[in-house]
Order: structure tokens, then sequence, then C-alpha cells
């Protein structure tokens, strides 16, 4: 396949409810979603998973605005693709990025799957039909509040609960949710928000029998995470800090941690989540798939990279409804009894509902072989 045409529209959701985390609030979502067009007028999806400021990461939407349109489209645009793996060989002279790398490139995904006639899970190599999900819940304005909102979610059959801590909002908390729920499947993600000093409160942590913590220490650290590991019995989970294959070899080889959350923004596309993957069920290290409040299209993307045979925790991949009023795919995503059913279609097996779209697109702007020009990168 050719890619001769891309379509990038910023778009603006506003959620049904503020997520809060240590870094931050979002009441509204705005994202990039890529639409590439083939020679035969065949087109994929991707969404990026980048926010308006750089609170996760160092990009934002508009730093991979920038990427996309004096970077990596031009780069693209014109090649002929045998398989969608060459996307990061094309892309590789570019440093870091990878949110804007992973937009593009999953759409790419998306279109060779659809060509294929096959559902992007197959395409990817995955077995299961359903995949477990879990919900991650942000930080509440009061105690009452958040174990509610955790009651509900236990009820609609989620099989795990993540909890947003920080610094004060941590052990009391914890135990808290304990006390009421003291068998549920529970984690905490800190967001980066302690360091070594804390190791004596990390410590009691261990008391409540959790899951794992996520990203307890700095977002770009697996030193301090391996020399905190060897002081906890809770494992820890790597987040932030597994940026690609490289970092997670590492990570895994310090012994950083015993398990990894694969966003598939974060580490730059399908093809290196899936060699993470690969890697990670090598060691015995388990993963799951984290969440970045993605529309319809970034879920479909997790859902299809969840089927996976090492992602044997439950991810984040919650249903549309958790989120959005409406989302803008067709048939939204739902979960039953904490079960995602994998769709059976072609490429992501959902069909983004561009009447939707539309009404909340920003601003559009198509890309094609005769307009604009790639900066040579250096020799």
């Amino acid at each position: 396949m050719i890619i001769k045409e891309v379509i990038v529209r910023r778009v603006k959701m506003k959620m049904k409810f503020q997520f809060t985390t240590s870094f931050g609030t979002i009441e509204d979502k705005e994202f990039l979603l890529i639409e590439v067009k083939d020679e035969n007028g065949n087109n994929g999806w991707g969404e990026s998973g980048a926010f308006q400021a750089p609170w996760y990461t160092e990009e934002t939407i508009e730093t991979n605005r920038h990427m996309l349109e004096d970077f990596l489209i031009p780069a693209l645009l014109n090649k002929e693709i045998e398989h969608p793996d060459q996307v990061s060989e094309i892309f590789s002279p570019y440093k870091r990025n990878n949110m804007a790398k992973a937009a593009i490139e999953t759409a790419v995904w998306d279109l060779y799957a659809r060509n294929k006639g096959i559902p992007l899970a197959t395409a990817l190599g995955g077995m299961n039909t359903k995949i477990e999900v879990g919900v991650s819940i942000g930080i509440q304005d009061s105690v009452e509040d958040l174990l509610g909102v955790i009651d509900r979610h236990v009820n609609e059959g989620y099989k795990r609960i993540k909890v947003k801590i920080m610094p004060g909002w941590d052990y009391d908390i914890i135990g808290k949710i304990r006390q009421q729920f003291p068998t549920v499947p529970l984690m905490a993600d800190a967001n980066s928000a302690y360091t070594l000093n804390d190791i004596p409160l990390l410590k009691r942590l261990d008391e409540f029998n959790l899951m794992m913590i996520e990203q307890p220490l700095g977002s770009d650290d697996i030193i301090d995470h391996a020399q905190l590991q060897k002081e906890i019995r809770t494992p820890i989970c790597l987040d932030e800090s597994i940026l690609s294959y490289e970092d997670a070899r590492k990570a895994i080889e310090l012994g950083s941690c015993k398990i990894i959350n694969i966003k598939i923004s974060r580490v730059g596309g399908l093809t290196e989540a899936k060699r993470i993957h690969d890697l990670c069920k090598e060691h015995g290290i388990a993963v799951w798939c984290g969440g970045m409040l993605e529309a319809g299209v970034g879920r479909a993307h997790n859902i299809a990279l969840s089927t996976l045979d090492n992602f044997i925790l439950p991810g984040d991949t919650a249903g549309s409804s958790r989120y959005w009023e409406r989302d803008i795919i067709d048939p939204e995503v739902v979960v039953e009894d904490g079960y995602i059913t994998v769709p059976e279609g072609p490429g992501i097996g959902y069909e983004p509902n561009l009447e939707i779209i539309r009404k909340l697109t920003i601003s559009e702007k198509t890309y094609s072989t005769k307009s604009g020009a790639c900066l040579s990168p250096p020799e």
C-alpha cells in the first residue's frame, strides 16, 4: 500500500466528569484524530494520546501537530509499505515524540488490517476473543465520593479498581477502601508523586494486599525503583519510565519492577508495544494495557493490543459510556460483566462516525502527495 493522503483533525470532547491525578485535572479532552488513505482510497484511523499541557510526558497536542505536519507525514507520504512495522523504521531518524508517531502508525496498522480483511487483533497476533478490563478512578473531592464511585464500578463488574494516590491522599485512603472492599483487586497509581524518602510510607501500603503500585517514583527513573522494589512486597508497575523496548530491557535487568503498563502512545505505536510485550513474556513480567482517556479510536487500538497472550492483568480500557455521553465510533465500546468482546470486523472493528466527528472537530487539515516537504534527516 502507498499512503497518498493524511487528514489531521483536532477534536474536542467533553468528559462526563473531572478526572484528577497528582499532576492535574482534565474536564475536556482535546486530541488529534488521524485518518490515512492509500492509493485505492481505503482508510485507517489513529488517535494521539497527548494532552494540551505536558503533564504526562513532554509532548502536547501542539508538539504532535508540529511533528506530524513538518516531519512524520511528509516522511510517510508516497512510501510503499508492505507491513506497518516499516513505519517505525521510516520514523527512526526523528527522536522521541512517541505520541505523534503512534497517532499515525496506528492508523497505518488499521489500514493494513482493513486491506487484508482481518481484525487488527489478528494482524497483531492476538488470540483472545474477550479481554478483562478494569477502571481507573481519579482523585475525588472526598473519601465518601471515592467509595461511592468504586462501589458503582464494582457492581458493574469491572475486574480491577485503580485509584490515584499522592502525598496526603494515600495510606488512610487505601485503608478505608480496604475496609469497605476487602477482596476487590486493587492497585494504586502514584504518577511519580513520591521519592525514596517516602519508603517508610510505601512499605506501610504492603498491608493492603495491592495488586501493584504504579510509577511511585520519578517518571524517568529505573534505578531508584529497583532499590524501592527490594524494600517493599507490593509489586511495582512501571508506566512513564518505559518509553521503548530498551527501557523495558534495562528495567527488567535491574529488577526495577515486576509488572509493566504498556501504553501504545507512550512507546510510539503498536510495533514497539508488541516488542515490549514479547520481551516481558520472555522474562515472566506481566503486562497490562494502560489508558490515556482515549476516545473510541484509541480505545479500539487498546482492545486489539490487549488480545496478545501476556496481557494477563485487566487493563484500563473501560467502556465508552464511562467517559463520554456519545463516543465517536459505531458501535460504542461496551463492557459486560467486566469483559469487552473483541470485534470481528476488519481493522479496529469499529467505524468512526463522521457525522459526530465533524460536530466535535475544531480544525482539520489534509496532506497529500502534492503538499508539504520533509526536512531531510542528518546523514
